[in-house]
């Protein structure tokens, strides 16, 4: 291996602390955020969102640069497919702005190295820092050791279009977006802070990637925060709202509910546009801990189709029946009941009631009390 030019990772580690001190304090940056929402969406895999992404990030003063180092970056996180599929999207999105005229600022390019730099050193250097300082060598795979310390953090961190803490915050996006993959979050949330990120900014990018990607993708990112920074937070199970859509804060009826509630009308597919049907139906959303009152359906009962997430069923003087997808509820008339979410997890189901004869209607009575729901099982 060839010697280190070490006026070159001197140089390099200072630029590296002024940018860290520059960013004490600070929550993200446009372009962090831009960068952030991109690496999360390239790891879903999610290329029409991305797309728009990206849009976004160019007209905040995102450069084309950067969009690409990022992108790049990410084969050694979310493997080459998911990679060359985002840069492929991004070379489409500079094309169309080009020819509409959009702006699309090229950006400076990464600061060519040494032809004695020495990738191993610096990246085994780099490793340490992220490490805490704590020297880190994977001698269960020798060779994946190597990669990491010489390709990863030697020759990828080198390139200096992108700060340290800018990696850190792509990187942290991206494994926020892949389920299973939490022990590697929790670390790379630790470097992250050992690269300059602030604990503020870290919270800042979960509520971004909450905002702009996904609850799921938040809800990991925070728990790792929880073990990083201390605390307790349980991580709430969430639901894929593009198969059942979480619709509207459930306003009109708030009253009758303890949290939050979401409601999505739906109508069969094969109904005329404008045709009226004889049932009713609705999706219904309820957020962690969150459950409607005791109440009676009069003249109709009700069948609820569990779709998402977990849930509780309860009639009254009965135990309650825990709710999982593909269940199906059917209540009487006249049965004084509730249902709602587990306290950690989202929960969704379809609704609809089928006349029994009589007036139809619903009579609302009490709460469902904390010492009833918060007695159910986890």
């Amino acid at each position: 291996m060839k010697t280190v030019n070490r006026w070159i990772i001197a140089t390099a580690l200072l630029v590296a602390s002024v940018t860290t001190t520059a960013q004490t304090n600070m929550a993200l940056t446009d372009r962090q955020q831009a960068l952030a929402v991109i690496a999360a969406l390239e790891a879903k895999g999610d290329i029409a969102a991305l797309t728009a992404a990206l849009n976004e990030g160019f007209e905040k003063g995102l450069t084309i640069s950067e969009a690409k180092e990022a992108l790049s970056q990410l084969y050694a996180y979310t493997g080459f497919p998911r990679s060359l599929n985002a840069l492929g999207a991004l070379q489409q999105v500079i094309n169309e702005r080009k020819a509409a005229g959009q702006p699309a600022e090229e950006g400076r390019e990464a600061t060519p190295l040494p032809a004695d730099y020495d990738a191993l050193k610096q990246g085994t250097d780099v490793q340490t820092r992220l490490c805490g300082g704590q020297p880190f060598t994977y001698a269960f795979a020798p060779q994946s050791d190597y990669y990491l310390k010489a390709h990863l953090f030697g020759d990828i961190f080198a390139r200096d279009n992108l700060t340290f803490a800018d990696r850190e915050v792509v990187t942290v996006a991206a494994i926020s977006s892949l389920p299973g993959c939490e022990p590697q979050l929790k670390a790379h949330v630790a470097g992250a802070l050992n690269m300059g990120v602030t604990a503020e900014a870290l919270k800042a990018l979960s509520a971004l990637l909450e905002a702009k990607v996904g609850q799921a993708e938040a809800e990991r990112l925070r728990g790792a925060e929880a073990a990083v920074f201390g605390g307790s937070y349980t991580p709430a199970e969430t639901v894929d709202f593009s198969n059942w859509p979480k619709g509207n804060p459930n306003d009109a009826y708030a009253q009758y509910f303890t949290g939050n509630s979401h409601l999505a009308a739906i109508a069969p597919a094969n109904l005329p546009e404008g045709a009226a049907t004889v049932a009713s139906y609705a999706n219904v959303t309820f957020e962690p801990g969150c459950r409607n009152n005791w109440h009676v359906h009069h003249g109709a009962h009700q069948i609820l189709i569990c779709v998402a997430g977990r849930g509780w069923y309860q009639e009254w003087g009965k135990p309650a029946i825990a709710l999982r997808p593909g269940m199906i509820i059917d209540i009487p008339a006249d049965v004084k009941h509730w249902h709602g979410a587990a306290r950690d997890s989202w929960f969704q189901h379809l609704t609809t009631h089928v006349a029994t004869g009589g007036e139809q209607s619903n009579e609302w009575l009490e709460p469902v009390t904390d010492d009833i729901y918060n007695n159910l099982p986890q």
